[in-house]
This record gives C-alpha cells, sequence and structure tokens, in this order.
C-alpha cells in the first residue's frame, strides 16, 4: 500500500468510529495494522473537503458527528486494544505512538509486531542458520526490511540459508524458541514445516533495493550458479510483466512476435492482458482479442514455453536498461 493509499485508509478508519474500525482490524495482518496505525497517528489539519473526497470514493455517507475530532492517539489505544488484546496493542501502540522499545508478544508471533530496526538489532548476533528460520517465518516485506539493515557478509549469508531451506523439523522449532521465548502453540504431533526454498528467497530479494538486491545475487551465484539463476527465475516471472510501466510495455511488445504474444496471454492475468490491450493501437488490440478468442485449447507446455521466450527478451531490455522491472520509485535518472 502507498503512502497515498495509507492516508487514504487511515481517514476511512476514523471516520469509521471506534467499533467500525475495530471490525476492520481484526481482519488485517501484522503489517497492515502497524502501517496503518502510523498513518493514522500522522493524520494532521485534514480538511473535511479531502474527507468527503475519502468518503464518497468508498460510496459512504459523511453525515453524523466525525471521530476526526477526537483524539487521535487515544482513539487509536481504544481500536488497538479492542482488536488486537491488551499484549499485542500495547506492544505495537508504543511503537506507533512512542516510538519505544518494549519486549511485548512471544516468539515470532512477538516479531510481527515489531518494526525492521528492533528486531535487526535483536537477532544480529544471532546464527545465520538461525536468522534465515527466523525470517521466513515473517512478512516477505519485513524479513526484507530486516535484512538490509544487517552486515553484507551476515546478509549475504542468510540469503543463501533460506534459499537451500528445505524444512524445518517441530525439535528445532521448539529450539529456536528457547531463543526467542515461545513459537508453537503446545502441540507435539505438527508436521514439518516447508518455509524456506528459492521461491522464498525470491520474494524477500525482491522487496531489496537495486543495489542490494545485486549484491546479494552475486554472492548466491559464487556459491552456486544454479541456485542463482532459481532465484532469478522465480523473482522474474512472467506475470510480473504487469508492473512494468507502460513505455516499457510499448518496448516489449515491439520485441514480440504475434502468434508468440498469443500463446504466451493464454496462460496470463486478465490484469496483465488488459495492460498488453491498452498499451497497443485500438485496431491491434481488437485483432488480438479476436486471435485469443478463436485460439482453441493449448497445452500448457506450449504456453509457458512461450512465456520463457518472452522472458529472455524482458531480461535482455532490462540489461540494456531499456525497460525497469518492477514496482517502485527512481525509475528514472
Amino acid at each position: 500500500m502507498d503512502d497515498e493509499g495509507l492516508e487514504r485508509g487511515a481517514i476511512l478508519l476514523l471516520s469509521l468510529g471506534e467499533e467500525g474500525a475495530t471490525e476492520v482490524f481484526k481482519h488485517l495482518g501484522p503489517r497492515e495494522v502497524q502501517k496503518l496505525g502510523v498513518a493514522m497517528s500522522n493524520l494532521k489539519n485534514i480538511t473535511n473537503e479531502r474527507i468527503e473526497q475519502v468518503l464518497s470514493d468508498f460510496h459512504a455517507s459523511a453525515e453524523g458527528k466525525s471521530p476526526l475530532g477526537l483524539n487521535s492517539n487515544e482513539y487509536l489505544r481504544t481500536v488497538l486494544t479492542n482488536a488486537l488484546g491488551d499484549d499485542k496493542a500495547s506492544n505495537l501502540i508504543d511503537r506507533i505512538l512512542i516510538g519505544g522499545e518494549t519486549g511485548g508478544g512471544s516468539g515470532i508471533e512477538g516479531l510481527k509486531w515489531m518494526d525492521g530496526a528492533s528486531v535487526a538489532e535483536l537477532i544480529a548476533n544471532e546464527h545465520p542458520q538461525i536468522i534465515a528460520t527466523i525470517l521466513v517465518h515473517l512478512e516477505r516485506d519485513q524479513a526484507s526490511e530486516i535484512l538490509c539493515l544487517l552486515p553484507d557478509a551476515v546478509r549475504n549469508d542468510v540469503v543463501l540459508r533460506i534459499a537451500t531451506l528445505d524444512s524445518i523439523q517441530p525439535s528445532a522449532l521448539r529450539e529456536l524458541n528457547d531463543v526467542l521465548t515461545k513459537l508453537l502453540s503446545g502441540s507435539k504431533k505438527q508436521k514439518k514445516s516447508s518455509l524456506g526454498g528459492v521461491r522464498a528467497a525470491a520474494e524477500i530479494v525482491n522487496f531489496m533495493p537495486g543495489p542490494i538486491e545485486g549484491t546479494v545475487l552475486e554472492s548466491v551465484k559464487q556459491y552456486d550458479v544454479d541456485l542463482s539463476q532459481k532465484i532469478m527465475d522465480e523473482m522474474f516471472v512472467f506475470g510480473n510483466i504487469v508492473d512494468i510501466d507502460d513505455r516499457g510495455i510499448q518496448l516489449l511488445l515491439r520485441e514480440i512476435q504475434s502468434e508468440s504474444l498469443i500463446l504466451a496471454l493464454k496462460g496470463a492475468s486478465e490484469e496483465l492482458s488488459d495492460k498488453i490491450f491498452k498499451n497497443m493501437s485500438q485496431r491491434a488490440a481488437e485483432m488480438l482479442r479476436d486471435d485469443l478468442d478463436s485460439k482453441g485449447p493449448v497445452r500448457l507446455s506450449e504456453v509457458e514455453a512461450e512465456q520463457k521466450e518472452i522472458m529472455k527478451i524482458v531480461r535482455r531490455l532490462a540489461e540494456e536498461g531499456q525497460i525497469v522491472l518492477g514496482k517502485g520509485e527512481d525509475s528514472y535518472v
């Protein structure tokens, strides 16, 4: 969620009233709650026009007394406590409103409610295998944030261990809980958890800034060329093309044969297909739609083969600096 989205969400939650906002928070994860909580705490001098704009976008009414006239910090304390309980709310409220360093929460579950800098400081001196085991339990963006705060050598070692981590035995998790207090909730008949692997490593590296990402992948490549390529393959899959900007899509389309594009789009999401159509002339888009509609069933292996060929073009254009892979700021200099 970008800054604009966070602000709109914060305004909406403050407008719902304590009971309504409480119900919303119950359905959000730790990272969403933390980000929205910070946004709510930072709201200052919001105009009526802005409130009405947000409410109208959500098809809501701005009638009645608005809770924006209340002390937002006290409101936030009440809502978070009702939604999360005293322990989690106390830990999170201190971090949002005070920036304090509390020790609330337990085990890895407790780490999910902490900011990245605090977690990095807490685990920095642990063995890289312990750090890897911890990070695969966290949200990918939080794990990436924590890794970026660790020393280069530790970071590279940890990503390599995540990529080669296959599964975690319950006994290992219990030992980890001795380090971080308590992770498992009592059941001794739990199956081992498949949490690491190439996909997990790729998802975490995807959130890293470009320079750090390059250093990490180069480090993995020096250890195992094939493993490095597997991580890159997971990072830049065909569906990621939807995140390329319009200019990049137009450059890419010039390089792709029509028949290849038709086959590849047979297995694409509606969002990606719509983005492709949007960056074509009206006539070309209509012809492509007709070709897709008239194309009969196609073997999945054929679709995947064409998608891989297109991804080779994507990577080449990215290496040449003609397109930028993924979303994010600072795409152009």
